[in-house]
C-alpha cells in the first residue's frame, strides 16, 4: 500500500495489526514490535512525525528490554527513531543516535556488513542535515563583497 502512495489506508491496516499482535502475541512479543515499528513507518509517510517519534522511541525501548541493546532489530529500531528525529529537524539527536548506531553495528555485525553501510549512510545525512541547519541559524553577516544597506 505505501509503494502504491495509499498511505492512509496502510497506516490504518498497520494499526489493526498492532492491536491484534498485542491481543494475541502479547505487548513485548518481536512480532508486536515489528508491528509497531511498521505503524510508525506508516505515520512517517502521513506526516506525522511527533506521534511517529513516540512509538518509535517506545519501541526501541521495548527492543533493548526484550532482546537487548545489540541484537540487529534494536539496532534497526534506533536507526529508525533517528530518521524520525531527522524529519523532525531534531538534528544534533539524529547525529548522536547514529553515531552510536553505527558505532554497535560495526562491533556487532562489523565494519562490512550491508546494515553497517547503510547506517553509515545515515550518520552522513545527518551531519549534513545537521550542517544545513546550523548554517541557517547563523546570523546573516556583511562581507567585503556584500553591498551596503
Amino acid at each position: 500500500m505505501r509503494t502504491l502512495g495509499r498511505y492512509r489506508e496502510a497506516a490504518d491496516l498497520h494499526e489493526r495489526t498492532l492491536t491484534d499482535c498485542e491481543r494475541f502475541l502479547g505487548p513485548d512479543h518481536p512480532g508486536t514490535l515489528a508491528s509497531r515499528n511498521n505503524l510508525a513507518h506508516a505515520l512517517n509517510d502521513l506526516g506525522h512525525h511527533q506521534e511517529a517519534a513516540g512509538l518509535h522511541q517506545r519501541t526501541l525501548t521495548d527492543y533493548e528490554r526484550v532482546l537487548g541493546p545489540d541484537h540487529p532489530s534494536t539496532l534497526t529500531s534506533r536507526n529508525n527513531l533517528a530518521r524520525t528525529l531527522h524529519e523532525l529537524g531534531r538534528h544534533e539527536e539524529a547525529v548522536a543516535l547514529n553515531q552510536q548506531t553505527l558505532t554497535d553495528y560495526e562491533r556487532v555485525l562489523g565494519p562490512d556488513h550491508p546494515d553497517t553501510l547503510t547506517s553509515r549512510n545515515n550518520l552522513a545525512r545527518a551531519l549534513n542535515a545537521a550542517a544545513r541547519s546550523q548554517r541557517w541559524r547563523r546570523p546573516w553577516r556583511r562581507t567585503r563583497s556584500s553591498p551596503a544597506r
